[in-house]
């Protein structure tokens, strides 16, 4: 491996919220093993990119009931790790499932999470999890209902601490006024930081952790496309604005800045990318989704150093020119 990738066993871990639970700033995501939305997919490749996440410091990995249509990434998480479940911290998430026509579906009911948590655990062949998270609230069933579910599990010993991912800062409140939260899981970038005004706040108040996902937003910001690439047919991101018109455009000439300043730190893209998020107020974690053992190593070569103080600034300078035109009003 390169010196981009070098592992990074003394990087300082952090803590869960108010847990006893510590985690590595960097934490893997398990999405893209699914094979759902991820071309090219296959079993060895996954298998090797968990179990690489020891060597490079890594001790968060984050999966969920639905990636996959018959729970993919949880069961490969049990293959690859099954002899050194211990050294990680297991967080999973319950309330959707894909439905008899293969379509995702919200069901946060009580009966529902209690069921889907059983078969996590078979999946994933621990008796208990770290980290249990509400995936998304479904519009019907109240919030607080939800939050005693896992109060239940966490009674019962199946589950450690609860979290709530998806949620707005209404719904979070409502949460950990029924279960007390450890941690809740949003999505958060450079290019949309909308939870700074009044969750990140909130949550760093009542000691709850923060996890962020999309820090790289669907690769983008990795820095690796550039402005001729074309998104093939299909390809979910197409329908976002970030990757279309005059905000393509906009969001390559805020890369331009970024590569300099990856240049003089002798680091990618990504890695100053998910560096400068990680050290934002509030950030406990961010999730890095994965498909092969390279990209992980890559991104937990986000560790183990800090940016300095002028190329903080600089991306701040790049951050405010770049303005809020690409920012979308999310889960505030």
């Amino acid at each position: 491996m390169g010196s981009n990738f070098s592992s990074v066993p003394n990087c300082p871990q952090r803590r869960l919220g108010t847990s006893a639970i510590s985690v590595s700033p960097v934490a893997l995501g398990t999405w893209p093993m699914a094979g759902t939305t991820s071309p090219d997919v296959n079993d060895a490749d996954s298998i090797a990119t968990l179990r690489a996440c020891a060597e490079v410091g890594i001790n968060f990995i984050d999966t969920a009931y639905c990636y996959g249509p018959h729970g993919e990434s949880e069961t490969l998480v049990r293959m690859a790790l099954a002899d050194s479940r211990d050294q990680f911290v297991l967080a999973t998430k319950c309330g959707i499932h894909y439905d008899d026509y293969g379509k995702q579906s919200n069901d946060a009911r009580p009966e529902t999470i209690l069921r889907e948590c059983e078969e996590s655990l078979r999946r994933l062949g621990t008796d208990r999890v770290e980290l249990y998270y509400l995936h998304s609230p479904d519009g019907t069933t109240p919030v607080a209902e939800s939050a005693m579910a896992i109060q239940r599990l966490i009674d019962a010993g199946k589950v450690r601490y609860s979290g709530a991912s998806n949620c707005t800062l209404e719904q979070i409140q409502e949460f950990h006024a029924a279960c007390p939260l450890t941690a809740v899981q949003l999505p958060y970038n450079m290019l949309q930081r909308d939870i700074q005004r009044q969750t990140l706040p909130w949550c760093r108040d009542h000691g709850i952790a923060v996890v962020v996902y999309w820090a790289l937003m669907k690769g983008l910001l990795a820095g690796k496309m550039t402005r001729e690439t074309k998104l093939t047919e299909g390809d979910n991101r197409c329908r976002y604005p970030m990757y279309q018109g005059d905000e393509w455009e906009k969001n390559h000439a805020f890369l331009d800045q970024l590569r300099q300043i990856a240049a003089t730190c002798k680091r990618t893209v990504a890695q100053v990318v998910i560096q400068w998020t990680m050290h934002q107020p509030g950030i406990t974690a961010v999730l890095c989704g994965a498909r092969r053992s390279w990209q992980i190593e890559e991104t937990a070569g986000a560790m183990g150093w800090q940016l300095a103080p002028e190329d903080c600034q600089a991306i701040d300078r790049a951050i405010h020119l770049r303005g809020e035109a690409a920012a979308k009003r999310m889960f505030e």
